[in-house]
């Protein structure tokens, strides 16, 4: 395990390139803002050039030559192939000929997660009377509802836990059959977490979360103890760095002035 100040990028820029790497050929890819728009910009200016970004306002094939602040502001036109109303993004959102092609993806983040992908962006607490109100939802329900997903956290105990306080958007809910037993589609569900420590995805027959990669500059065992619940890292495996070329893209092209990502002092 190397030290994160030896290295020549920060662990945002990690996260951001362990998004771009999880984004597959010819995928369309539902972003909002921070790290999913870094990350979704950098697949699609270097690792996964074949992907196309949309947004929940409804802006289609989005290359902004800035960094936008929401979906909502109007650097995201630049470049963009369609501006359409929101109703579309709905329908792509929904789309079946999209997902039976496995073709759609969507970022959803939150502040507490379950081993089965259930996200908490609501409150900590009981509803009624919570330590924490979050804003909510926003379209992070009906994405997680109809599209496949890929979350993003910050890999905290209190973060990963064995029951989140309010299911937000829904994950696997309880295991095999558990998003058919409430009514959700199951075919489509959480396929990974992308973290500052690492990158988990679901076991295939469980649907439990598991560790498939972790940083150089972190551990599997640094991933356990930061995990608030039993997790599997028999079958995890250390992840590559960005190269040189790929930081400075980030850093001189998608995010020069560190809307997102800060660098090293």
């Amino acid at each position: 395990m190397e030290d994160i100040a030896n290295l020549n990028y920060t662990k945002q820029e990690m996260q951001a390139y362990a998004i771009a790497k999880l984004i597959r050929k010819d995928q369309i890819v539902i972003v909002g803002t921070g790290l999913p728009l870094i990350g979704g910009a950098l697949a699609s200016r270097v690792v996964q050039p074949t992907c196309h970004l949309i947004v929940e306002s409804g802006l289609m094939d989005c290359r902004p030559i800035e960094v936008p602040r929401s979906v909502a502001d109007t650097r995201f036109m630049a470049h963009s192939t369609v501006q359409w109303p929101n109703v579309r993004f709905v329908g792509f959102e929904t789309n079946e000929y999209l997902h039976g092609q496995n073709r759609l993806i969507a970022f959803i983040g939150g502040a507490q997660i379950d081993p089965y992908g259930n996200v908490n962006s609501t409150c900590i607490g009981d509803y009624h009377r919570p330590q924490t109100r979050f804003t909510g939802s926003g379209g992070a329900n009906g994405i997680a509802t109809y599209c496949d997903t890929i979350l993003m956290m910050q890999h905290q105990k209190r973060r990963f836990i064995e029951k989140v306080d309010y299911v937000t958007s829904p994950g696997w809910i309880d295991g095999p059959g558990g998003r058919e037993r409430v009514g959700l589609p199951g075919n489509r569900g959480p396929q990974a977490v992308v973290t500052d420590l690492g990158i988990m995805k679901f076991d295939e027959n469980t649907k439990r979360m598991y560790l498939a990669y972790y940083y150089p500059y972190s551990s599997a065992e640094t991933v356990r103890e930061n995990t608030g619940f039993e997790i599997d890292i028999s079958k995890a495996e250390m992840m590559e760095g960005p190269t040189e070329d790929v930081i400075r893209v980030i850093r001189e092209e998608i995010d020069p002035l560190q809307i997102f990502i800060k660098r090293k002092a």
